[in-house]
């Protein structure tokens, strides 16, 4: 042989294919080939499908924080606490002609008791106008709905509510619900007694996340501005920004808020990421853990291949010896044991990916069938938020899983390709 054959030459690539389809008989390792393939495929198997999942988590999370809550919020403070907006509809205009916003609405909030057919629930109720809730996009486009916005206020004040209210009140569209509001009607002697009014429903949503669709009722803004005693006033005005990713907190504002803000100088701003960013950045977090615990996984599953290739280089000893003998050189024989170990992880990784990608595809029918199998109440949404397991394919997270197993694959090929072209061929073939 040449000793100056170009690097990874043909020879060298059938040699090593003869080593790894090799039958045991025959000096080979099949069995712990098969092994280490497998323990490749997977190990990155569950790094693509956690990710997946955990980006599917997150992105589902935030759409429905970011899709039927406001971005921003305005509130009027006074002595530490919330005092009502007199001329909302002004401020309201202030805010949607700054540059960003998309939306800006006036609204009434509290919490009140609503009971219907001997049941009781407490819920959040939301005072808007019709023409604004229209424009809430998981509330005019939820995940399932029935009835419709177009009886919401009107002659009979319809009214809509999530569907886990209706569901454990026994509510259907057209039914009515009672509510009960504790801060009511002023009597003569001063004392208040609660305030007790009957709506029809008229719309019911289902946006996929429990701790909305469980507590949340939607009333004209008229009608809450009687029921809660606002005398042509707001306590709170909802904003809406094209790009909410990049907002700001109230403690480190960005350039929106910060022009919100000045919009509408002496009020309180809070974006979404004041009420949820310390959940977003755990999420984070558990994310890098995550990653660092499913690398270990891929590093134990890659020194299969160390195991495999020093058997291999131990069982074909005399062969190295006779091709030494032949001319070939160190680094022929390190790059022969090389391409068997990298040849392993290239192999596992790409399956892995695979079947990654498809588990993250067919999450649904995969779900639905473990499900079955378990009986039911796999997914309780009351502990999870979400109605169902989301996932989402993220070409940099496959990238990274998959460059991760390969890189550690052909890492620890390297201690036993150098062992096996550090054989002295003299040693080698003393005993033949």
């Amino acid at each position: 042989m040449s000793r100056s054959t170009a690097p990874f030459a043909g020879f060298e690539w059938l040699i090593a294919w003869r080593y790894l389809k090799a039958r045991r008989r025959e000096g080979g390792v099949s069995v712990m080939t098969w092994i280490s393939l497998v323990g490749i495929t997977l190990a990155v198997f569950a790094l693509v499908a956690t990710f997946a999942v955990r980006t599917g988590f997150r992105a589902e999370f935030t759409d429905r924080i970011l899709g039927a809550n406001a971005h921003v919020t305005l509130y009027n403070m006074r002595d530490g606490r919330i005092a009502p907006i007199p001329d909302f509809d002004t401020v309201t205009g202030k805010v949607a002609a700054v540059p960003g916003v998309v939306r800006a609405a006036p609204m009434v909030s509290a919490q009140v008791m609503a009971t219907a057919r001997g049941r009781n629930a407490g819920v959040q109720v939301f005072g808007e106008r019709r023409s604004d809730l229209e424009t809430l996009p998981l509330i005019a486009n939820p995940e399932s709905r029935w009835g419709s916005l177009d009886t919401f206020g009107g002659e009979e004040n319809g009214i809509a509510i999530g569907s886990g209210v209706a569901r454990e009140l026994g509510l259907f569209v057209g039914d009515t619900v009672t509510l009960i509001s504790p801060d009511g009607v002023k009597t003569a002697f001063g004392a208040t007694s609660p305030r007790i009014n009957n709506y029809k429903i008229a719309y019911i949503f289902q946006i996929g996340r429990y701790d909305i669709d469980r507590v949340r009722v939607y009333l004209p803004l008229e009608e809450a501005q009687k029921f809660f005693n606002h005398q042509d006033t707001v306590d709170q005005i909802e904003v809406m920004v094209a790009r909410p990713e990049g907002l700001g907190s109230s403690r480190a504002p960005d350039a929106l808020t910060a022009r919100i803000a000045d919009a509408v100088p002496g009020m309180s701003v809070l974006t979404w990421k004041d009420t949820n960013g310390a959940y977003l950045q755990a999420l984070t977090m558990e994310d890098n853990v995550m990653f660092v615990i499913l690398s270990i996984l891929v590093l134990i599953a890659s020194l299969n291949i160390t195991s495999g290739l020093v058997m291999l280089v131990k069982n074909k000893g005399r062969d190295v010896g006779v091709l030494r003998s032949m001319g070939l050189t160190q680094g022929s024989i390190l790059r022969v044991f090389f391409i068997c170990g990298a040849s392993i992880g290239v192999v596992g990784t790409i399956l892995g990916v695979v079947l990654g990608c498809l588990f993250a595809i067919y999450i649904d029918p995969i779900f639905t069938a473990v499900n079955d199998i378990a009986g039911g109440g796999v997914w309780d949404p009351s502990q999870r938020l979400l109605s169902q397991l989301p996932a989402k394919l993220v070409w940099w997270d496959v990238f990274r899983a998959a460059a991760l197993s390969f890189l550690l694959a052909c890492v620890v090929t390297i201690f036993p390709a150098r062992r096996a072209a550090r054989l002295n061929p003299v040693e080698a073939l003393r005993y033949e």
